[in-house]
C-alpha cells in the first residue's frame, strides 16, 4: 500500500493506523533517507498506544525504549550484525515489544526472517511517499 503524506502530521496519523496491525513480537524496518520522517512515523506508533514518552531519534544512543514495549533502534553506525549482537540489541527481537529498526540494512544478517517493512520516501519538502 502507497500513501502520501503532505505534513508531518500527516505522517504521524498514518502511523497511528498503521499500529493498528501490529502485535508484540513485530520487528519493523523503517527504510528513508536522513530527514525522510522516520522518527515521525516512531512518534505516530506512540501516539497510538498512548505513550507519553518524547520520541527522538535514537542516533547516539543506538536504542531508545519508548512506554516499556516499543524498541527504536538507529544502526546508523553499525557496521554489521556481529555489532547488534554484541551491543545486546538483538536481545529484544520477537519478545514481549515491538522493535523500529532505522537503517537495518546495516545488521540485515541478525534480523528476524518475518520483519515488516515501512519505506518513506522524500517527494518534496513537506510530502512523502510512505510504502507500507
Amino acid at each position: 500500500m502507497e500513501l502520501i503524506s503532505k505534513s508531518v502530521l500527516d505522517t504521524e496519523k498514518i502511523a497511528i493506523e498503521y499500529a493498528k496491525q501490529l502485535n508484540k513480537g513485530d520487528v519493523v524496518i523503517l527504510s528513508g533517507d536522513l530527514g525522510a520522517g522516520k522518527t515521525h512515523f516512531v512518534k505516530g506508533i506512540a501516539k497510538h498506544f498512548n505513550i507519553q514518552d518524547e520520541v527522538t531519534s535514537p542516533t547516539y544512543a543506538y536504542l531508545n525504549v519508548y512506554g516499556d514495549f516499543i524498541y527504536h533502534y538507529d544502526c546508523y553506525r553499525l557496521s554489521c550484525g556481529e555489532d547488534a549482537v554484541m551491543l545486546g540489541l538483538t536481545d529484544y527481537f520477537n519478545g514481549d515489544n515491538i522493535c523500529f529498526i532505522e537503517w537495518a540494512e546495516n545488521i540485515i544478517d541478525v534480523l528476524p526472517k518475518d520483519v515488516k517493512r515501512v519505506v518513506i520516501q522524500k517527494i518534496s519538502e513537506n510530502e512523502r511517499k510512505i510504502i507500507l
